[in-house]
This record gives C-alpha cells, structure tokens and sequence, in this order.
C-alpha cells in the first residue's frame, strides 16, 4: 500500500468516528502532564497502552466486536517503568482475598503516591475509536519531547471495524433475519505514528498470533514496515483439555 492510500485511510477513518468525548479537557491534561518537567530535568515520559478496544455495531451500541485483552501485562509493566524513572500518560470498588490484602494495599499505595507526584496520567477508553483518537493527541503532545518520549504499546487493537456512518443508529433486530455486515480494515498507524507523529520517540509494540510461523514473520514486518524499535511477539495456544490458554514470548530487537 502506497503512503497516499494510506493517508486516505487514515483521514477516512478519523472523520468518519465519532467525537472523542471530552477532547478539549483530554489535551489539556496532556499538555499539562507532558510540559511539568523542563526538558533540562532530562525526564522521560512513556505512554503505555493495555487492555482491549471494541468495535461497536451499533450507534447506540448494545452489540459490539471485542478483542479481549485483561491489561495484566500493561499494568504490570506500568509499576516497573514508574519505578525506572519514567512518568506514565481512580479509584475502585473491589474485593480481595484476605492472603492478598497486604500487597493489594502497597500497590494501591503507590498508585497514589505517583498520580500526587505527578508521575502517572490515565486516560480510560473502549473503542477502537476512542484509542486511536487518542493515541493520536497523546503523540502529539508528546512529540516535543524528542528522544525522551517511549511508546509502548500493549493493547488489543481490532483489525476491522464498522465505519460510524454505516453503522445502525439502533439495536440490530434478530426478527430481520441472518445478519451479513462488512467491516472495513483498521488503518495500520504503526508507521504514521512512528515516522510522522513522533519521529524521534522509542516504540514497542506487540504481537499476537495462534501460528508460529505467521507470528515470526508479522513481528519482523513491525520491525521493518513500520519501523519499530522492538517487538514483543506472543503465541497464544490453548491449555491440554481445552481449558484456558497460555502464551510464549519473543522479542525482536532492531540491530544498534
């Protein structure tokens, strides 16, 4: 695909979406985060995406496409960065087992510690819609930062989508029959955002497949398409007994 064709894509799919809610206070949290250290403190700043994006079929959506992704491992890698120096672009209600009380509390307690100290930035969202939109102001406020800006990039992104102007403004009806619907490829940003958006920033991505040997040859094309610094290219193969699932990992490195 030529660089225009995917522009096209690109801009298609950004006018098409619906607006990302709440924008203009979103890029002023951004902003504020991003801009609290001088560029002389030589403080670096990643943004570390986890979980899943759906891709809703309806307008006001009761049905939608998910690509399930707990986020265990964008958390996880979260703590370790803020523990490494780096500051990170709520509370809940939950439960714990009694064995597991103690550490539940620390790692609350340093969630608290770092949103006081400036250290960690949430931004929540769903939709493929959302994450890209999102994805998108968060490069752009951070492009500023040169070689101290990271992206590391773990969520579940969809791969299709239904355009928003497509979409049925209400619940599908079962009563209509089978349903048949064509979804469109999500535009692959990888490259626009590594080239364009934040030409200087160290970007990770990851990978999933079910077969080894496509998973080798999509990382390598993360590396050398989309020009990625690394990639973390998991296999996904389920348990004996078809009971749950595990995953093995490799990372691939571009040399220097």
């Amino acid at each position: 695909m030529g660089s225009a064709t995917l522009h096209e894509e690109i801009n298609s799919f950004f006018e098409s979406a619906p607006p990302l809610k709440d924008s203009v206070k979103i890029a002023d949290k951004l902003n504020q985060f991003v801009q609290l250290d001088s560029p002389s403190s030589g403080r670096r700043v990643v943004c570390v995406t986890s979980g899943g994006t759906t891709v809703p079929l309806e307008q006001r959506c009761v049905r939608y496409i998910d690509n399930f992704s707990s986020g265990n491992r964008g958390a996880a890698s979260t703590e370790y960065l803020i523990k490494a120096g780096y500051k990170l672009a709520d509370d809940s209600d939950f439960q714990v087992r009694q064995s597991h009380s103690e550490a539940v509390k620390g790692a609350i307690r340093n969630h608290h510690a770092a949103v006081a100290g400036g250290l960690l930035l949430k931004l929540p969202f769903t939709t493929i819609f959302e994450y890209l939109q999102m994805l998108r102001m968060i490069a752009s406020s951070m492009r500023s930062l040169e070689r101290r800006a990271m992206f590391y990039l773990a969520a579940a992104v969809s791969d299709f989508y239904v355009p928003w102007k497509r979409m049925a403004e209400h619940k599908i009806q079962s009563a209509s029959g089978p349903l048949d619907m064509r979804l469109m490829q999500v535009p692959k940003m990888l490259s626009v955002l590594r080239t364009e958006w934040t030409p200087m920033a160290f970007c990770i991505s990851f990978k999933l497949e079910t077969d080894s040997k496509i998973l080798l040859e999509k990382a390598n094309m993360a590396l050398k398409k989309y020009k990625m610094h690394s990639v973390v290219a998991n296999e996904l193969y389920p348990e004996r007994g078809g009971h749950g699932s595990h995953r093995k990992r490799k990372c691939f490195s571009l040399p220097g």
